[in-house]
């Protein structure tokens, strides 16, 4: 039988604390012997250990391979691992991700198996390394934290709009292109919004899944959420379409929560409706921390993070609103740099 030539791209910037177990999961998993895997580790100039640690494991796994991304950018780093070989198929995975010893096997027979299936993602299992992290990862494991649909909370095998650490047969790329250098944040829902407009389905598989290290501040949570939603924006202009309604909720959240006081002012009818508004959310709030926690201690915490995931979101994207709809913008140079 024919051999299997599997690229798997690493995007990565200073993450020497995951690095080594992210590939050596990568190589640990059950692989048929006619399957050729390649590893590119996309380095975006790391400057913390990052790199001592791939050459180092360079030493260790002949295929492994160190690309410089001197733009530093997630976009790019794709790009260049992608065009490093013409392979088969190519798997996308973070520096973060740490996957399971069937998730490159499983992917593979999927797409062999299903023609009309383009792309094939995992299942999210939150790690943390502080309290702060483990609170974070609770609030994002539900659909009250994230929005009904994300694949983030998804429990059954499916179809779904996008997948994180996703593998593609190499010919969709040479069908619909690459992926968008512009974005920095959202490019990957750009190009499975893409594979879909284009014919192809995505399948989340339950089956597989990939261990996510969660960011372990809130400050660096709320950058995070911002620029997705900042550059959701620009994503639905690039398209003129919504990629998705779920993403309109954040938005229409902090609008609601800005026009409050003025409502309650107006008529009684509306002061009613505000503050069961404002009512209803804290009680939904509550009622996912309970059941999320694990001690009674968490609760408060887990209560909170709700609002920074909303409120960050919703607002990044009535920045992006304002910025690319009404002001006719180009992407700020503040909002290209990567949170941390």
């Amino acid at each position: 039988m024919d051999k299997v030539r599997i690229s798997v791209v690493i995007p990565c910037r200073n993450e020497v604390n995951y690095i080594e177990e992210c590939i050596k999961a990568i190589y640990q998993n059950e692989l048929h012997e006619r399957i050729l895997l390649s590893v590119f580790v996309v380095d975006g100039m790391s400057d913390d250990g990052t790199r001592a640690v791939v050459n180092e494991l360079v030493n260790n796994y002949p295929s492994l391979k160190l690309i410089d991304n001197s733009k530093q950018l997630t976009p790019y780093a794709f790009n260049l691992g992608i065009h490093e070989q013409k392979a088969d198929y190519v798997q996308i995975i973070g520096a973060r991700h740490i996957v399971s010893p069937n998730y490159i096997s499983k992917s593979l027979s999927i797409l062999k198996e299903n023609k009309e299936i383009w792309c094939v993602g995992g299942r999210l299992i939150n790690e943390y390394t502080n309290q702060v992290s483990s609170i974070i990862s609770k609030a994002m494991d539900t659909s009250f934290g994230m929005g009904i649909g994300n694949f983030r909370i998804l429990e059954k095998s499916g179809f779904t709009d996008t997948v994180t650490s996703p593998m593609y047969p190499f010919w969709v790329f040479d069908k619909i292109g690459f992926f968008d250098e512009q974005l920095v944040r959202n490019q990957d829902d750009d190009f499975n919004f893409r594979v879909t407009n284009a014919g192809g389905k995505i399948w989340f598989e339950n089956e597989i899944n990939l261990k996510y290290y969660v960011r372990a501040n809130y400050k660096g949570l709320y950058k995070q959420f911002f620029q997705y939603g900042y550059w959701k924006v620009f994503v639905n202009k690039k398209h003129k379409a919504v990629t998705t309604i779920r993403q309109l909720v954040p938005p229409l959240f902090v609008l609601f929560i800005l026009l409050a006081p003025f409502l309650i002012l107006l008529n009684n009818v509306l002061s009613v409706l505000t503050i069961f508004g404002l009512g209803l959310y804290i009680l939904l709030g509550i009622y996912f921390s309970f059941k999320k926690a694990s001690k009674t201690s968490e609760i408060g915490g887990i209560a909170i993070t709700f609002p920074i995931l909303h409120f960050s979101y919703g607002l990044g994207y009535l920045l992006g609103i304002w910025h690319f709809l009404f002001l006719k913008k180009t992407p700020a140079d503040k909002q290209k740099k990567i949170s941390r």
